[in-house]
């Protein structure tokens, strides 16, 4: 039986997504390192360190900095990022997801966020929904990041629920592949070929074609087998 939903946050419920690609995109640029648009959104979903080693990675720089450097280049880029999120109100909502939001309510489901942003406090204020979520998971307590299940396991346990209990939303192949690898069910947003090879149990392809009642069937069918 549904008692809760799990939500990534960039590119689910909002497109803060596009300021962190941005924002990266511009630090690649300053180190000399030109990103491709397949590897720009690979970043998608990872925490920032991750995200960071990944560019050094594509430019062939894993061994030029220091950690010091790395973390310093980290804190520029977020710097940006949060410059970006200041600007957002309640109309960043992306569509679908207010009545998404509403829907869960109507039938007392948990919901908790599963993103391993460090904003997502000031993100869910910003758009003004931050009192809809019963629990954030603190990326600060995380050993590893997306496609290890731990985020949506912590996420999991903060609604208090059982793996066959709740229903995750990503955009991410690396979003999908944490929640399949944290035994849940899930939903992707985007490329369904892409989305379905990590094993997304149900995809759209955007957040407006998101139905409580559908996904829930699916769900339903899914949890007899």
């Amino acid at each position: 039986m549904l008692k809760g939903l799990l939500f990534d946050l960039d590119g689910v419920l909002t497109n803060s997504a596009k300021f962190h690609l941005t924002a990266w995109n511009n630090l690649a640029k300053e180190l000399g390192i030109t990103l491709t648009d397949e590897q720009l959104n690979s970043l998608r979903g990872i925490s920032r360190m991750d995200s960071l080693e990944l560019i050094l990675k594509y430019g062939g720089q894993e061994d030029k900095y220091t950690e010091a450097e790395k973390e310093k280049f980290a804190a520029e880029k977020n710097a940006k990022f949060v410059e970006q999120v200041e600007t957002m109100t309640p109309k960043d909502i992306l569509p679908g997801i207010p009545e998404l939001l509403a829907d869960a309510k109507k039938q007392n489901l948990k919901m908790v966020i599963a993103s391993a942003s460090k904003n997502a406090p000031k993100i869910l204020t910003r758009l003004g929904i931050m009192d809809e979520f019963d629990g954030i998971v603190d990326p600060a307590t995380l050993h590893h990041g997306k496609p290890d299940p731990e985020i949506y396991e912590k996420a999991q346990a903060i609604a208090g629920l059982k793996a066959d209990e709740v229903i995750s939303f990503e955009d991410a192949a690396a979003g999908i592949e944490s929640i399949k690898a944290a035994g849940q069910f899930a939903v992707g947003i985007g490329d369904e070929k892409l989305l379905k090879s990590k094993g997304a149990d149900y995809v759209v392809p955007s957040t407006a074609d998101l139905k409580l009642s559908e996904i829930e069937k699916v769900f339903e069918e899914k949890n007899k087998n």
